[in-house]
């Protein structure tokens, strides 16, 4: 019997010591959705016993890219790093003329996912997106939208929706918050003529009456959500806020291969699917070469409507 405890001991200690120690880095300052997502990578990594050690470090500033260069300049063969990161990372590159994009960096999956979500003050008398896209053919610069950084996801949703429905998209009037509380205090004010973001930063203004939901980003109607797509609004527009992680660059493909079992299990872990379930994030879990091949696409749509806004030349 002591040697089978003394077995089972070892095999145990064997597991621990194989254990991957990883450092993530949240290219963006505390509280924020990268942040949250690392955190969260941290905490399910850990319970689960996936990883023995697992460390976040913040790196803010210009949309990620700054914490992005100094991961492509420190963390080169180190398998023990991994970046959190998004599509505003990639609108950032371009419109911040970056020295370091997303090609220099191993990326290993997309993670979670969040649809874009248009709202007008409640006083407002757009009650449709119909009216809305009537306003903005009558009169591009007449039609304030308020959202976060520019060139990020609220900016291209604010572009592509000009440019579905015959608006020049460098037209439009976008004015850029750099905090989701200041953008939602001038929606509330009616100082702009709609917000856009995803659907969290408004959910509760939508269920207190104060703002007026218009329609979400996403191909089909959201379970749980009461409102039309865009497409049902007349405009040919889906679009999603994803976030994803990518390890170091120059990992060879053992190392790769390590770091994706050890993010698919955190993925599948039910610590990571209750995180999702509590903070109402979609699972929009995608790896391996799909990824490759699906990020490669959101950066050629991006450079395109940023060319079309006049952000990027």
């Amino acid at each position: 019997m002591r040697k089978l405890l003394l077995a089972v001991a070892g095999v145990v200690l064997a597991g621990q010591a194989w254990a991957a120690d990883y450092k993530i880095m949240a290219p963006a300052a505390p509280g924020g959705g990268w942040d949250q997502t690392a955190r969260s990578m941290q905490t399910a990594l850990q319970d689960e016993k996936i990883s023995s050690s697992v460390q976040v470090t913040n790196v803010p500033g210009a949309g990620g890219t700054i914490g992005l260069a100094q991961f492509v300049n420190q963390a080169n063969g180190d398998p023990s790093q991994l970046i959190v990161g998004g599509y505003v990372m990639v609108g950032a590159i371009l419109t911040n003329d970056s020295p370091v994009s997303l090609d220099q960096v191993t990326p290993i999956a997309r993670l979670t996912g969040e649809y874009e979500a248009i709202v007008v003050p409640a006083s407002s008398d757009i009650t449709t997106m119909a009216d809305l896209v009537a306003k903005l053919k009558a009169d591009p610069g007449s039609v304030s939208w308020a959202g976060g950084s520019a060139g990020g996801t609220d900016h291209i949703t604010a572009g592509l929706v000009a440019k579905a429905v015959g608006v020049d998209p460098s037209k439009i009037n976008y004015i850029a918050y750099s905090g989701g509380g200041e953008a939602l205090a001038a929606i509330l004010g009616s100082q702009v003529t709609a917000g856009i973001s995803g659907y969290s930063e408004f959910a509760s203004q939508i269920e207190a009456g104060t703002l007026r939901l218009l329609g979400v980003s996403s191909d089909a109607r959201l379970s749980g959500i009461d409102a039309p797509t865009f497409k049902e609004g007349g405009v040919d527009v889906s679009i999603q806020n994803w976030r994803m992680v990518a390890a170091a660059p120059g990992l060879s493909p053992e190392q790769t291969a390590a770091v994706n079992t050890d993010i698919e299990k955190m993925v599948k872990s039910a610590t990571w699917q209750k995180t999702l379930a509590d903070k109402g994030w979609a699972d929009t879990y995608l790896a391996g070469d799909e990824f490759r091949a699906q990020l490669a696409k959101d950066i050629a749509a991006t450079s395109v409507i940023l060319k079309d806004i006049g952000l990027v030349k």
